[in-house]
């Protein structure tokens, strides 16, 4: 899962350079468009916790019929829903980035791209989900297989469409649709031994217990996302130097997802972890394994976050040339990678409480963290005080340190080891 995750740097980090490559300007649009996108996401990730909390009990229970329907069921319900939001998606782009509060100059820039991103949004629902499908049936050497795939075709692609097409910066969205492409058609074909001709029948109430797992998560994701979006639009109420920000609160994330990422594999391993035992019947058992994994995770996180820390004014001279977009940026990661810790440990264990079905905590905890403490304080920090984005950043890493604290208090209380009521 780390490798998978350290794919999932490069090609983050690949849009941003070649972003910033072509100008200051897009690398801000790039970032603004990412946290829109991400939104679309949302969906996709709720449906997959729900996936990897269902399929890894069914995994373990060596229920194989049942394990193929509820697999089947979720694989078209992802296609649904990845056609649902995509063309809306399309449609209404350049619509919403007219509305928002960006610079004038970004929004001729965004629509296009947005439209791309959307245009290949059920490529990526599909591989997302079946990538939670394989690592619950303990096959995650072919979900790295796939990423490795999706990973070298997303840079190469990247070059080829932005400095060697006509295409120009739109090429970024597009290489990430025809790679997604590619890495969900791999999936599918490696998901055809899970799912025998007899079990090619929808099973509503498999489908209705992931839903009821995943919407909480999906609910908090979409908040999440939105309170990213809501910083953006903070950020760009500043007096001075408002498109040279966001393009290093753009790059500053691309670097950060160094240390982010790994935390991101951890969580996602502690769910199939948790799923697996508590379908064992060994809930202190799953437990343990829930603590360990976060330890594991955190320790992980804090030695990468400690190179992040020592390599950022590189980094960021390599993703910009210009020097407040470089300046900016360095300072961003210097501010953020002290909170790590707090979100490695918050997030990872989070990831056991998914895996067990607890996905209502996890949704109370994100919301409280973000739209009652973060996007207020930041607002009257800069809107309303006039601070810089300085304050944007250590804001941030307060509400990492609440969201530890709960998510930590939450786990020891261990209600979330009954797991959630399933249907016979």
């Amino acid at each position: 899962m780390t490798l998978i995750m350290v794919f999932e740097f490069l090609i983050g980090i690949t849009d941003i350079y070649v972003a910033g490559k072509v100008g200051k300007e897009i690398q801000a649009t790039y970032g603004f468009v990412i946290q829109f996108y991400f939104v679309f996401i949302i969906i996709a990730n709720a449906l997959t916790t729900g996936t990897v909390s269902v399929v890894s009990r069914l995994f373990s229970s060596g229920d194989r019929e049942e394990l193929g329907r509820a697999i089947f069921s979720i694989l078209i319900i992802t296609t649904a829903a990845g056609l649902l939001f995509g063309i809306p998606g399309i449609l209404f782009t350049p619509a919403f980035i007219n509305l928002v509060n960006i610079p004038a100059d970004l929004k001729p820039l965004g629509a296009p791209l947005g439209q791309m991103y959307a245009a290949g949004l059920i490529f990526h629902y599909i591989l997302i989900n079946t990538n939670g499908v394989l690592r619950s049936c303990k096959k995650v050497g072919l979900s790295l297989g796939t990423m490795a795939l999706v990973c070298a075709c997303n840079i190469f692609l990247n070059f080829f469409f932005v400095f060697g097409t006509p295409l120009g910066y739109i090429g970024i969205g597009l290489a990430t649709a025809l790679s997604t492409l590619a890495g969900c058609a791999l999936n599918l074909r490696h998901l055809r031994s899970l799912v025998p001709s007899s079990a090619m029948t929808f099973a509503a109430r498999r489908v209705r217990e992931i839903i009821g797992i995943g919407w909480p998560l999906g609910l908090s994701q979409a908040l999440w996302q939105l309170h990213s979006m809501a910083l953006y639009l903070i950020l760009s109420s500043l007096p001075r130097n408002n498109i040279e920000i966001l393009a290093a609160f753009s790059a500053g994330l691309r670097i950060e997802s160094a240390a982010f990422l790994p935390a991101i594999a951890f969580h996602m391993a502690n769910a199939v972890i948790t799923g697996n035992l508590i379908g064992e019947g060994k809930r202190a058992d799953a437990f343990r394994a829930g603590m360990v994994t976060a330890l594991m995770g955190v320790s992980m996180v804090v030695l990468i976050a400690f190179g992040v820390v020592m390599a950022a004014p590189w980094l960021a001279s390599v993703l910009s040339q210009n020097a407040i977009v470089t300046r900016e940026a360095t300072t961003y990661i210097y501010i953020n990678m002290l909170g790590e810790p707090f979100m490695a440990f918050w997030l990872i264990l989070a990831g056991a409480l998914s895996g067990a079905g607890d996905t209502k905590s996890i949704m109370f905890i994100i919301t409280a963290c973000t739209w009652l403490v973060r996007v207020p304080l930041c607002y009257l920090f800069v809107v309303v005080l006039g601070f810089e984005a300085h304050a944007v950043w250590w804001t941030m890493n307060l509400s990492q340190f609440l969201a530890a604290v709960l998510v930590f208090k939450r786990y020891m209380g261990r209600k979330w080891l009954l797991g959630p009521r399933t249907e016979p």
